[in-house]
């Protein structure tokens, strides 16, 4: 009997898909010990939202419902189903925790309880670990490599031991100053590559759990790792050491064993362990590659029989306070999906070039026949050159090459563990010349953090379709345990400039809460090294730069921001909060002589096309750095005094609003003159777009200013003229403007500079630039030009929220808006959907005949406002084949601009209506 007195039968069906935090489902080696709850109701006629819920936690699984001892929430009138505080108990490490929710619906009528769920700690201080870091020195051998940068030997540590009892429960702690694979008894303890990423090692390093119950047995066991340089001592970038480049990589291991007989074993890394560095990975960079050698092989060296009396003894390090070790809090970096359909482009009886027909972030999977002691040499490129040859140079220093040496005549397998590539292209050499290249001798192994597809896209033109793939592929090209600028040359860093463009489309399309949130306690982090609350340009920050930039350091306001309304999760403005005010006061303190514009360092408009000749640096466009600081200043406080009063701070709120006007004040009048016109000689887009999108200018300059806009927009032929801060804003500025037809024109465009026109030379993910490549001209000579950026792929956010016509009203969708902007000229259908919070929302529509027909599906516990086309009829409208006056749950809210408004709750909608005025 439940603890709550109910005088209605339980008749509703149980809720589903119970969640903790950012979305996690049952998870183990979980971080935080006070968790968020949500939960979602069940679709159908009788659940159209949510009146109360309870909540019971528990220890033991048996405790549930009624002798919940961790917290009970009781009966809560709420209609609140996700992001549900803990109230309850101190949780701890290692702890396993039980969980049931249960609602009422609208109509008062209680569910059954939910399956029961459960979540399990990692180990969450440092206190709580016993182990050692252990390992060998490889600095004292390390070896020269690209641009005299210090290389270590891979590292193969193991150690054997025996167990008493049978097991019953088995628990592995690990991570590494470095990258690890970890195994028991000659088994793979996990598929996750490329552990345990990559956090600001001097303030924080990620921590995995594995439940290894299964893989231990009675008597000898053995425990083995292979451990690499990965991010922590290896070349990052410029090469500047951060952490502790050039000190030896160290693995840090607590294996937690509960036997049969009741006893437990804790077997920890320590000087215990052996090691060698003569095996098979000779090297191991990021940038440069693998070197394997087969003649170097250890048969069985992960298996309790091996002996290992030879190898070396490992040294240690006791674990230091000042590096927090904590539960890694995000997806792991998994292999995802596998390329098969490859062809050859070219053979010689040297060399062959594979075509993986997608631009790709991973590594290969080479099986290819092979003479004892010949090396096999894998080079990758992003596109091929007129001739067909290989190009390379937009790698820049990254060597990007694996080699893999015979020991025998065979056809051998082969794939990299420890780097990463990014590429379209493969180059073979050195396999058995007197074989015949075969296309099945290579497979792409696609690689990125495992967030899972959230949302979808399509529509009734194949470009744009294109244009989605391309930007899906960029967005988990480019998400690799951080959010990278581009997966292939000597960079893949995460700026923070890039990032805060695409976090909305990357929210939309894959479930990217936890990893945004992890990333943006890295950004904190770093940012904690700055008295003045200066935020790095990258993160983790590897440059470590003494200048903020605007529109970059911004990220740490604006992704919380976007994170919260996409998701509804305040946590992230909570734990952001400080760190946003912080960076603000860097604007602050970077005012000179003229109140409220900050001289401050700015990339400008990032690589804007056709930039002025005369610019020293032309990458930043032509619109002043002045002016975007400016903007940015004005534009965070803006966003602090709204993040403000969703957490209840109302002075806070007051005092960022009042700067947020006087800034915006000060920016119109520097910035442009009396007509609205921006008071620079060479004018440019992005310099209207910032003051009309961020609210910057006094109601009557703005219209002056639009119109300003489409005057440079014509003067552009319709072209964008927009970098990496104008392009994400300009189709919300024309949409605003009620310029849809305009948006429409430009997103169609054909021409550079616009996005079919990669399309048109050959692109399979987003460009760093316009005109990166031409089949015409080939590469743009420029050094930096990545074909793999996922920059002008926020576009894609506009493409499901107003093409498509999906986005939220509320924070989490639970108000949606569904408002499609249709124009037959280029699309007679586009359709969206996305898992919210709530559960999966879609917008489907297609026009015929002069007749449209919208699709609508709004989860329970949420409600809708349906926005039909210009034109609509309304004496002609039909919902689910009724009149809108015979539909008692659907209102008429208004017609306003000959636009029909319909107020709906949550329910599936089949929507036909004459477009009675359109064109």
């Amino acid at each position: 009997m439940s603890l709550i007195s109910c005088t209605k039968e339980t008749v509703l069906d149980s809720a589903d898909e119970l969640t903790i935090s950012e979305g996690f489902k049952n998870p183990i080696g979980f971080y935080n010990s006070k968790p968020t709850f949500s939960w979602k109701l069940p679709a159908s006629e009788s659940n159209k939202s949510q009146s109360a819920y309870q909540i019971v936690v528990a220890s033991t699984p048996d405790l549930l419902p009624d002798n919940a001892d961790l917290w009970d929430s009781k009966k809560q009138k709420s209609n609140q189903s996700t992001f549900v505080k803990y109230q309850g108990q101190a949780l701890q490490s290692r702890q396993k925790v039980y969980w049931q929710v249960k609602y009422w619906n609208q109509n008062g009528e209680v569910s059954q309880w939910s399956n029961i769920n459960s979540f399990e700690f990692g180990l969450l201080k440092n206190s709580d670990w016993k182990a050692k870091w252990t390992g060998l020195d490889t600095a004292k051998d390390s070896i020269k490599g690209v641009r005299k940068f210090l290389m270590h030997r891979p590292q193969y540590l193991r150690k054997g031991f025996e167990l008493a009892s049978d097991v019953v429960s088995a628990r592995m702690y690990i991570t590494a100053k470095g990258v690890f694979d970890v195994h028991l008894n000659g088994k793979d303890v996990s598929n996750d590559v490329m552990t345990p990423g990559w956090t600001p090692y001097n303030h924080r390093i990620e921590t995995l759990t594995y439940d290894v119950t299964e893989m231990l047995s009675l008597g000898k066991n053995a425990l083995a790792v292979e451990l690499a340089s990965g991010w922590h001592s290896g070349r990052i970038s410029r090469g500047k050491a951060v952490y502790e480049n050039f000190a030896s990589p160290k693995i840090l291991c607590q294996l937690e064993v509960t036997l049969k007989d009741g006893t437990k074993t804790i077997l920890v890394s320590d000087e215990s362990w052996k090691g060698t560095t003569n095996g098979p990975i000779r090297l191991a960079s990021l940038y440069d590659g693998e070197v394997y050698d087969a003649n170097l092989e250890i048969p069985d060296w992960t298996t309790a029989t091996f002996n290992d009396a030879s190898w070396e003894v490992t040294e240690t390090e006791v674990i230091s306070e000042d590096v927090k070790l904590e539960p890694k809090r995000h997806e792991t970096v998994k292999t995802t999906e596998i390329l098969e359909d490859v062809e050859i482009v070219s053979s010689t009886k040297s060399s062959v070039i594979f075509n993986m027909k997608q631009n790709m972030l991973g590594v290969p999977k080479v099986k290819v026949p092979m003479k004892k002691g010949d090396t096999l040499t894998i080079r990758f490129s992003e596109m091929l050159l007129s001739d067909g040859t290989f190009y390379t140079k937009n790698y820049r220093s990254a060597k990007s090459t694996d080699y893999y040496i015979a020991s025998k005549d065979d056809i051998i397998e082969y794939t990299p563990k420890f780097t990463f590539h990014g590429f379209q292209y493969i180059e073979l050499s050195g396999f058995d010349s007197s074989a015949k290249p075969s296309s099945t001798w290579i497979k792409g192994l696609v690689q990125h953090s495992d967030i899972k597809k959230n949302g979808s896209f399509t529509s009734s033109h194949q470009k744009l379709n294109q244009l989605q793939s391309n930007i899906t592929w960029g967005l988990r090209d480019n998400f690799f345990d951080v959010p990278t600028d581009c997966p292939q040359r000597d960079e893949r860093l995460g700026w923070t400039g890039d990032a805060q463009v695409i976090a909305p489309t990357a929210l939309f399309n894959y479930s990217t809460h936890a990893f945004w949130t992890a990333w943006l306690q890295s950004l904190r982090e770093n940012q904690s090294e700055h008295k003045n609350g200066l935020v790095p340009f990258i993160v983790p920050d590897v440059l470590q730069n003494k200048n903020g930039g605007s529109g970059w350091g911004d990220a740490c306001v604006i992704v919380p921001w976007d994170i919260y309304n996409i998701t509804g999760d305040v946590t992230v403005l909570e734990d952001s909060y400080e760190s946003a005010k912080k960076w603000v006061g860097y604007y602050q303190s970077k005012v000179r002589k003229k109140p409220y514009i900050p001289i401050m360092h700015s990339f400008g408009d990032w690589l804007q096309p056709y930039p002025s000749k005369s610019l020293k640096k032309g990458n930043r466009g032509d619109t002043p750095k002045e002016l975007i600081n400016t903007a940015y200043f004005a534009y965070s406080a803006h966003l602090i005094s709204k993040i403000a009063g969703v957490l209840g701070k109302t002075d806070d709120a007051k005092k960022y609003a009042a700067l947020y006007k006087a800034v915006a004040n000060a920016f119109e009048n520097e910035f442009f003159d009396e007509n609205g016109k921006f008071k620079q000689e060479r004018q440019t887009q992005t310099s209207y777009l910032l003051g009309i999108y961020l609210e910057l200018f006094q109601p009557e300059t703005k219209l002056k200013a639009q119109n300003h806009l489409l005057e440079e927009i014509k003067n552009a032929d319709y072209h964008l003229g927009t970098g990496f801060l104008g392009t994400p804003i300009l189709p919300k500025v024309l949409d605003d403007m009620g310029e849809i037809d305009l948006m429409y024109k430009i997103l169609f465009k054909e021409t550079y500079p616009s996005w079919f026109y990669s399309i048109n030379q050959g692109a399979t993910t987003m460009w760093e630039r316009w005109n990166s490549f031409s089949k015409a001209d080939g590469y743009n000579p420029q050094s930096m030009n990545s074909l793999n950026h996922y920059a002008y792929g926020a576009i894609g956010q506009w493409m499901y929220e107003r093409l498509a016509g999906l986005a939220p009203l509320a924070p989490g969708y639970k108000k949606i808006r569904i408002a499609p902007l249709p124009n037959t000229e280029f699309l007679t259908s586009a359709s969206a959907s996305v898992k919210t919070p709530y559960g999966k929302a879609s917008s489907s529509w297609e026009i015929e005949n002069g007749t449209f027909n919208l699709d609508v599906v709004i989860p329970p516990n949420t409600t809708a406002e349906i926005h039909l086309p210009k034109g609509a009829s309304k004496s002609e409208l039909s919902i689910n084949g009724k009149s809108i006056d015979e539909l008692s749950n659907i209102k008429l809210i208004e017609t306003k601009d000959k636009i029909v408004i319909l107020s709906v709750k949550s329910g599936t909608y089949q929507i036909t209506t004459k477009l009675n005025s359109y064109e």
